[in-house]
């Protein structure tokens, strides 16, 4: 059960962190204004605040496997709002990442 929460709460973290950019970006890159800078300002705060509520204490563990998750959930986010087409590299190199996140999250530990 812990292992389906922090699952859960890395997905919650990268909608927050990413969607919180795309918001930055949208706002800035494409003149949307600061509606959506501010928008983005704020979703950036909530990833803060959710990864504090992952079950393993250690934050160095839990920014490090996160960066995987990052990785994986950019591209997908980029599928999503902004018809990114990955190549096989790409997915390639997700899978990695997400390989590395289980490693360092959920390996057995003496």
């Amino acid at each position: 059960m812990l292992v389906l929460r922090s699952i859960a709460l890395f997905v919650l973290a990268a909608l927050a962190e990413i969607g919180g950019a795309w918001l930055v970006w949208q706002g800035v890159r494409e003149h949307r204004g600061w509606i959506w800078i501010g928008a983005g300002v704020i979703a950036l705060g909530l990833y803060g605040f959710v990864a504090t509520l992952q079950p393993d204490a250690n934050f160095g563990r839990i920014l490090a496997a996160y960066g995987g998750v990052f990785v994986a959930g950019s591209l997908a986010w980029g599928v999503v709002a902004d018809g990114y087409r990955p190549d096989r590299f790409d997915i390639i190199g997700a899978l990695i990442c997400l390989a590395g996140v289980a490693v360092i999250m959920y390996a057995p530990r003496g």
